[in-house]
């Protein structure tokens, strides 16, 4: 899938971002849980991983379209980051240059940036650790880029296959990162908090020796596909050599 864009080159400056109450009621739940949550969707591909373990974040998406090997507007989004603000970095074609550092990172964090997701390279890494911002992206690559190209800030994009709209939410954890449309917050928590609380009641189960497949049912479900439990091995099968 491919970013499309209009043909001039914009910054949307005025976004409508969701309450600060509500990305702090997302923070509570993990991007398995609200991919499940809200239907398994939303979810960027498995290439975009965090740069180190344990990085977690919840935000407002500013969207960046810019270009391979080009981080012209990253720069230019860092003046329009707003607190609670994870950058969100697109290209028009498929890149693996470290598009982002510890000195952007710098900048958007100055500016109230709790993370950002790349679907390019990220690069000084033990730096970015150190600071404790968190990135998910693509690959880790030392390879610097230039500051040459036009793109836009603050439009509908496409990052990782996903469509992602300014100002709609991003979680991300050690699992990647999800979407949730900014209309939709409110109902994708309401359905997050139901499914924690199912599954901590089945993990109870678990824990106390029931198994998955009573809990769950699948028992005759199993039968009916054909599945046979055989008390030994076939006469002349492995075991009765």
């Amino acid at each position: 899938m491919q970013n499309k864009m209009s043909s001039s080159n914009a910054v949307i400056r005025n976004i409508t971002r969701p309450a600060a109450s509500q990305l702090e009621r997302l923070k509570n739940f993990g991007v398995a849980t609200i991919h499940e949550a809200q239907g398994r969707i939303g979810l960027l591909a498995p290439c975009m991983r965090p740069i180190y373990p344990g990085a977690r974040a919840a935000g407002s998406a500013l969207t960046v379209f810019s270009h391979p090997g080009d981080n012209t507007m990253l720069h230019v989004a860092a003046a329009e980051c707003k607190p609670g603000d994870i950058i969100v970095v697109a290209l028009s074609a498929d890149n693996s240059d470290g598009m982002l550092g510890d000195l952007l990172a710098t900048s958007f964090r100055a500016h109230g940036g709790v993370g950002a997701v790349i679907d390019a390279g990220c690069r000084d890494v033990a730096t970015l650790k150190s600071m404790n911002f968190p990135v998910w992206s693509k690959t880790i690559s030392a390879r610097g880029t230039v500051k040459a190209t036009l793109g836009s800030v603050n439009i509908p994009v496409v990052c990782a296959g996903a469509y992602i709209n300014p100002a709609d939410a991003i979680v991300a954890d050690d699992d990647g990162v999800v979407v949730v449309r900014r209309e939709s917050i409110d109902q994708v928590i309401e359905w997050a908090a139901q499914r924690e609380t199912k599954e901590s009641k089945v993990r109870e189960r678990l824990a106390a020796g029931e198994l998955g497949l009573d809990i769950y049912g699948m028992r005759d479900k199993l039968a009916q596909l054909g599945l046979v439990y055989q008390d030994a091995p076939p006469a002349g099968g492995r075991g009765q050599e």
